[in-house]
């Protein structure tokens, strides 16, 4: 009889292992899991780390993780910078959007002057603060297809 216990500390094999369930139901229905890691980092004159930006691909979409840039860089355009050239790898990859999430404390303000929009958010999380959720088109308006191009592909 299965049953339900806390892992601590899950290693490489067990997140495969939960998460086979999942991509197999998805690949059966035609939507195969294939994330693809894009990661960026900001190093000193040194060659130290300072910040960086974790995020991956997949079905399209970049979706940032983490973006940091450490404080006494910031307000240089550092952060900007990796976040453009995440877009622009991303963009190589195929995909036609971007999401992020961040906090009321932290760089809302920043992700909308990249362009970035809100489209969801949490309240009370953390107790007080507001988590939210901003998306971006990466696609130029001469990048989509226009409505009788896609009723047509899908006619066919």
């Amino acid at each position: 009889m299965p049953r339900i216990e806390p892992l601590s500390d899950p290693t490489a094999a067990d997140r495969v292992a939960i998460l086979a369930p999942l991509e197999a139901f998805s690949q059966a229905i035609g939507f195969v899991w294939k994330p693809e890691s894009l990661v960026l980092v900001l190093r000193d004159d040194a060659g130290g780390i300072v910040g960086g930006l974790i995020s991956e691909t997949n079905w399209g979409w970049l979706h940032i993780s983490i973006l940091a840039v450490a404080e006494h860089l910031r307000g240089q355009s550092w952060g900007s910078g990796l976040m453009n050239e995440a877009e622009r790898i991303a963009q190589g990859r195929g995909c036609h959007h971007a999401w992020v999430d961040t906090f009321s404390f932290q760089a809302r303000p920043f992700y909308e002057r990249l362009g970035y929009r809100v489209f969801g958010e949490l309240p009370d999380y953390p107790r007080g603060e507001t988590r939210y959720f901003l998306s971006k088109s990466l696609e130029t308006p001469g990048d989509r297809p226009s409505p009788q191009a896609t009723s047509t592909r899908q006619q066919a």
